[in-house]
């Protein structure tokens, strides 16, 4: 059997990549070729650039506009549009200037033929003033709004830190990466969780994704987390810490009121790394529980793949009231290079402009990383453009390699 293809998945295959992507390199260590020397993008500007330069496109506009056209025709359009412009997008100083500019054009433009003596040239110098004026105001507003918009996001980014901080990049020999993708951009708190714990009892991990959005949902996140390290701790099977997590749960469900007192649920799954080998030999296991969640993916380092499933199906965290069944870990190999791959389904439910889901089986099949957190990146970035930037669920990746 060559590396990348698999019994588990007809989809698995070697050299899965998007149709833009280059071909990969054949050596390990990586998934993408370099780019040759001496070969580089061409640089084009941004349409922000292009916007902050209107400004002053509209006044050289405004004036030419009044050399070739009669009298009778007027440039003040352009230049009251001038400062309106530049006020969203530029500094007050910038603002400020536009609208002078644009001020002494509607001076020079009006006098040319003489003092403005009439009503109608009066009228546009003082309209371009006011607008002027205006405009300064607005990009003030704008400018608290935005100082305001920026301390929110810091606030919002300290307690995403703080509910579900950003794990080591080494535990217990484990090279170990995380990351969290918001559908919404620049936001930071979501409904998706992850966490990695040290214990006596060998690393053990979870990834779960809570039932809805907003500040229930980070309240259910921050309620799994605790309950989960403080289960990673003190119990001795990985059977035991999923039991912990379903009565954390079921006691914040009595104190949630509307829908989700008796709605909430999580899926999640977790893993166990018993710290060294199995045995004394070089290869190691992996232990996971799955409560309703998408199974963990285990890339070899030859690029071949395997899904983790479970072997007997359960409910997600939180409905134990519809039926209970044992939790029994499934016990798989982990050996030396392999890396554990576990997501949420804003991975696996990401759609193109077609409605194609993203498929983490076919795309990562028959390809090698150099470590954990270049798989994730690539992931993230994979997902970003097969959605074309418009994600609509949130995604937490974590990944965990034995060397």
């Amino acid at each position: 059997m060559r590396p990348g293809e698999l019994e588990e998945s007809p989809y698995a295959r070697a050299g899965s990549r998007l149709p833009r992507d280059r071909a990969p390199n054949p050596g390990p260590g990586s998934d993408r070729a370099p780019l040759p020397s001496g070969r580089r993008r061409g640089r084009h500007p941004t349409p922000r650039a292009l916007a902050r330069a209107l400004p002053a496109l509209l006044v050289a506009a405004g004036i030419g506009y009044d050399l070739l056209t009669p009298r009778a025709f007027t440039a003040v359009p352009f230049f009251t549009a001038a400062p309106l412009i530049a006020a969203p997008l530029s500094s007050l100083r910038t603002t400020l200037l536009t609208g002078l500019a644009a001020l002494v054009a509607t001076v020079v433009v009006t006098t040319r033929t003489g003092p403005p003596t009439d009503v109608h040239t009066i009228t546009e110098i003082v309209t371009v003033a006011t607008v002027a004026v205006l405009a300064a105001a607005i990009n003030r507003v704008l400018r608290l709004g935005d100082q305001r918009l920026a301390s929110a996001r810091e606030i919002a980014e300290a307690a995403q830190r703080a509910v579900v901080p950003e794990p080591d990049d080494r535990i217990a020999g484990f090279d170990i990466a995380a990351r969290y993708e918001a559908a919404q951009e620049d936001a930071f708190i979501g409904g998706d969780l992850y966490a990695v714990q040290d214990s006596p009892h060998g690393v053990r991990l979870v990834v779960g994704d809570v039932r809805g959005k907003g500040m229930d949902a980070v309240a259910a996140v921050a309620v799994v987390i605790g309950a989960f390290r403080e289960a990673a701790e003190q119990e001795t099977t990985l059977e035991a810490v999923a039991a912990r997590l379903e009565r954390a749960l079921a006691r914040e469900g009595t104190r949630r009121d509307g829908t989700d007192a008796f709605e909430g649920f999580t899926t999640a799954v977790l893993a166990e790394l018993p710290h060294g080998g199995s045995g004394g030999s070089d290869d190691g296991v992996v232990r996971i529980v799955n409560r309703g969640h998408p199974p963990p993916l285990l890339l070899h380092d030859d690029g071949t793949l395997r899904t983790l499933a479970a072997h007997e199906p359960a409910l997600p965290l939180g409905m134990a009231d519809l039926g209970r069944w044992p939790d029994r870990a499934t016990e798989s190999g982990f050996p030396s290079g392999a890396t554990l791959l576990l997501y949420t389904d804003g991975l696996s439910e990401a759609r193109d402009a077609h409605g194609r889901f993203y498929d983490p089986l076919r795309r990562l099949a028959g390809r090698r990383f150099p470590d954990p957190r270049a798989l994730l990146g690539r992931l993230a970035a994979e997902v970003r453009r097969h959605s074309g930037g418009g994600m609509t669920d949130d995604m937490a990746l974590l990944a965990v390699r034995r060397p």
